[in-house]
């Protein structure tokens, strides 16, 4: 009977392109298009220049093993464009998201670099990306969930974060350089032993909140080259470690959930991260999505001015009541990613998405700051019973006050992803303008529909290296 870890590793070398249904073929393409964007809105952002300068300190790489940074042009080693482009992707904080939270900055980077120096096709990164996803997710349902709830009131886990992702990164390495069913189960049990420690609740809790959020993207990428690198050379991993839960992964990074029983049925067969894919519309926390939403077409509908403002009130998820979200003291970029107060104020001045959020001009502007002031925030009463309802379910309820009058708004789920609401579903059309808002002052116009083309039609590419040298000036 073949280990957790053997079931995963036989799923990423059996599966053929020809494999997948034409909706993961789709979904992974749009990862893909959200990705690489965000990246090249990332550029601007102190996170992912940190990124950059830092991959490049870890010198050119030998012949053969050498990746692009995106948007710069730059050829390091595939372990430092693998860093790069993870830091890049999430600097803005405005990446997909998929249980068990942030999950292509961490594997699509390895899929990049590791399918560049290996000269792989278009076919082989949609596979890679679709594997990964699909692996990270699965495993994420067999651990402890931010937004779980007990007793009708949020009860989010005491050790939280996103280093289960480091599987699915290795698979996807396998994938881009082809590596059999032995060397990539090996390098699943190399990756969970080096997996680095989920210090998402550290970071929440402890003020004044660290840039390096709720784990660096660059670590997890690194962690999960080495492990496949290592196996490709001979090392052995712990091919048990999924299977047992009183020794095994779950015991590593602290989580009180192991349900491995979740993470095999239907492997190959049943693709269910597409279900649970969102697309960030907002370069902020997801918890703000439903409440930007709501406020921002108060705003909008009714022509108020922010100095017309006389307080706001929302009403949000139980889980956020804490120092990272209640922050009013904004000192860099990546605290205003997850105050609440700063990103509602940046939603009433009618900012568009974009990475301009995160610029110095926004971020520190004095408006912004005042309107924080005058913003307050309660639990949802029917959080709980909502959310147990249905998994998208992100309550709302947002009242202004402004010009002697209340305007008052209400939503249960946000723009962004699958939801009994269609109308909450992000086309192909809104991510690609997405893309050109965030590549805007990186690539020309005619490199961006250039590159969005390559993209939507990804399979047609004989060697995402000739791709990824596109993604430039």
């Amino acid at each position: 009977m073949l280990t957790v870890v053997e079931s995963l590793a036989q799923f990423t070398a059996q599966t053929r392109y020809e494999d997948l249904p034409q909706e993961v073929v789709r979904e992974a393409k749009r990862l893909l298009v959200d990705s690489i964007g965000c990246a090249l809105g990332g550029l601007s952002h102190p996170k992912g220049a940190i990124g950059v300068q830092y991959a490049n300190t870890l010198g050119p790489g030998a012949p053969g093993q050498q990746a692009t940074i995106i948007g710069t042009g730059e050829r390091v080693s595939a372990v430092g464009a693998a860093f790069a482009n993870g830091e890049l992707i999430n600097a803005l904080d405005f990446d997909a998201v998929l249980p068990p939270g942030h999950v292509s900055p961490y594997v699509i980077p390895c899929a990049l670099a590791a399918g560049e120096s290996a000269q792989a096709s278009g076919r082989n990164l949609i596979r890679a990306v679709a594997i990964s996803h699909e692996m990270t997710n699965r495993i994420g349902r067999a651990l402890d969930s931010l937004r779980d709830t007990k007793d009708g009131k949020a009860s989010p886990p005491a050790v939280m974060g996103f280093s289960s992702t480091v599987f699915g990164a290795a698979a996807a390495v396998g994938v881009m350089k082809g590596h059999s069913r032995e060397v990539v189960a090996n390098a699943l049990g190399i990756a969970g032993s080096i997996s680095p420690v989920n210090s998402q609740w550290s970071w929440s809790v402890h003020m004044p909140t660290a840039t390096v959020k709720y784990g660096l993207a660059g670590a997890v990428t690194q962690a999960a080259m080495a492990a496949a690198s290592l196996a490709e050379l001979g090392h052995t991993g712990d091919i048990q470690m999924l299977d047992d839960g009183e020794h095994g992964y779950r015991r590593m990074i602290g989580s009180t959930r192991w349900s491995p029983e979740r993470i095999t049925p239907g492997l190959g067969t049943e693709w269910l991260f597409i279900a649970e894919q969102v697309y960030k519309m907002y370069p902020h926390c997801r918890i703000l999505a439903g409440p930007l939403d709501v406020l921002r077409d108060i705003v909008e509908s009714n022509d108020i001015k922010p100095s017309e403002i006389e307080g706001i009130k929302a009403w949000v998820e139980g889980f956020v009541m804490e120092p990272l979200w209640l922050n009013r003291k904004i000192e860099n970029p990546t605290q205003a990613q997850f105050s609440m107060s700063h990103g509602l104020s940046v939603g009433a001045h009618l900012i568009p998405p974009g990475k301009a959020w995160q610029s110095p001009e926004v971020v520190f502007d004095p408006s912004i700051l005042a309107l924080m002031e005058k913003i307050e925030f309660e639990v949802h009463p029917d959080y709980a019973k909502l959310l147990a309802g249905h998994s998208a379910s992100r309550p709302t309820r947002i009242e202004v006050r402004a010009r002697g009058h209340s305007f008052v708004g209400e939503k249960r789920f946000p723009k962004g992803g699958p939801s009994p609401d269609p109308a909450t579903t992000v086309t192909n059309d809104e991510l690609g303008a997405k893309f050109e808002r965030n590549a805007a002052g990186v690539l020309s116009a005619r490199t961006t529909a250039s590159v969005l083309d390559q993209l939507w039609n990804l399979e047609k590419i004989e060697d995402i290296g000739r791709f990824m040298a596109t993604l430039a000036k």
